[in-house]
């Protein structure tokens, strides 16, 4: 057990709302964190099929046992039981009463906007940041273990192999959630689907090439797609696209969450092997993104993220609004510093000055090198230091 940021978070709207949900991807630890934050309220899940049942048969009576409060848990299996929430808590809007998780947030949200608007805070706890994987006595510091790992905390907390885990985690998510979601006659073409996303990260997202790969239709990809994002596994960057030039890329880039699980789709079996590997700077993209995306979301805020890329020219890996004002970042997996890593921004820089924009402009680069410095032209952070990116 380790502490998690978004306890600050969670503590402090369950002082202002009668529900709090946290959401997030199976096995990112949202039922420790929970419990240990409320050791006092009753804990019940509704994955057991018995609890279950009694749930959606008899919310009334459930409910009753519960009228102190409790922390609920896989909520998404209930969903109805929201809307006899709704009746409890406007009855008695204590705050704090409740403490629910869920792990597909299409369904969770689709239900709270209808039963509970109003009533409840909603928090995303995803896999822990670096900074909080650091508390495990056996987490790594070299680069390449840390992205083979990947983030999920079972593993460290069991010393699980990464690789043994990840595949047990890739099955049990395939073979139950996704039939929960969607209607998959044959797994086999969705699980290939996945295998294509992992090679695709940090690329843009092409929805007929990607149907075409796979086998199937665009339509079955777009939805897919969705199932991916809706059970926080994938996430899509979007273009930044203030009409500064004409030509601007305006499709999102696909990003993975978990680079150990990219790592696995793709059949890396050791960290050594992403020394040459050809989807290594892609790998480190996406971590280091979903670092920043981490830091921000277990903080309670929102990402305000983006990418940004010509059809001739200037592209860059990330932009992010904070503070007032923007932060261009070139991501790259090298260990080495470079003048090349300078040349999109020196580019984006020129290009910005030359806008109307009122934002203030920082540049940084975030790389696979131990050396943190500040520079004229930028700010170089070490991969180990990528969560001084948030403010």
């Amino acid at each position: 057990m380790i502490s998690r940021t978004l306890e600050k978070k969670l503590i402090e709207l369950s002082g202002y709302y009668p529900v709090v949900v946290v959401t997030g991807p199976r096995q990112s630890g949202k039922t420790t964190l929970c419990r240990m934050v409320f050791p006092q309220k009753p804990y019940v899940s509704l994955e057991a099929i018995d609890t279950q049942e009694y749930a959606r048969t008899d919310p009334r009576g459930f409910l009753k046992e519960y009228e102190q409060g409790a922390i609920i848990d896989e909520i998404q299996h209930a969903p109805d039981l929201l809307s006899y929430l709704q009746t409890e808590i406007d009855a008695n809007p204590e705050s704090g009463r409740f403490i629910l998780t869920g792990s597909q947030h299409f369904g969770l949200s689709q239900s709270i906007s209808q039963s509970l608007a109003g009533r409840c805070g909603i928090l995303v706890l995803l896999p822990p940041s670096l900074e909080e994987l650091r508390a495990f006595p056996n987490a790594s510091n070299d680069l390449f273990s840390v992205l083979f790992q990947g983030a999920y905390p079972r593993i460290f907390d069991q010393n699980i192999p990464a690789h043994q885990w990840l595949a047990d985690y890739t099955a049990t998510y395939i073979q139950r959630d996704v039939r929960q979601v969607i209607n998959v006659g044959d797994l086999q073409p969705f699980s290939g689907f996945l295998k294509l996303c992992a090679g695709r990260t940090a690329q843009e997202i092409n929805l007929s090439a990607l149907g075409s790969d796979a086998g199937v239709s665009h339509n079955t990809i777009r939805s897919w797609l969705s199932v991916l994002e809706t059970s926080y596994i994938v996430h899509r960057l979007p273009p930044w696209h203030v009409n500064i030039r004409k030509q601007v890329v305006k499709t999102p880039k696909l990003h993975f969450f978990d680079s150990g699980l990219v790592c696995y789709l793709l059949g890396i079996r050791e960290p050594e092997q992403l020394r040459h590997h050809p989807h290594r700077g892609a790998i480190f993209e996406s971590w280091v993104i979903a670092e920043i995306y981490k830091n921000r979301v277990h903080g309670g805020g929102v990402p305000r993220m983006f990418h940004y890329r010509e059809t001739r020219g200037i592209e860059m890996d990330l932009l992010i609004e904070q503070g007032g004002g923007m932060d261009a970042v070139e991501i790259k997996s090298g260990a080495t510093l470079s003048e090349d890593f300078f040349k999109n921004l020196d580019r984006f820089s020129d290009l910005w000055k030359n806008t109307d924009n009122q934002q203030a402009l920082k540049n940084h680069i975030v790389y696979g090198g131990d050396l943190s410095q500040k520079r004229s032209k930028a700010q170089i952070l070490s991969w180990r230091d990528v969560s001084r990116l948030v403010k």
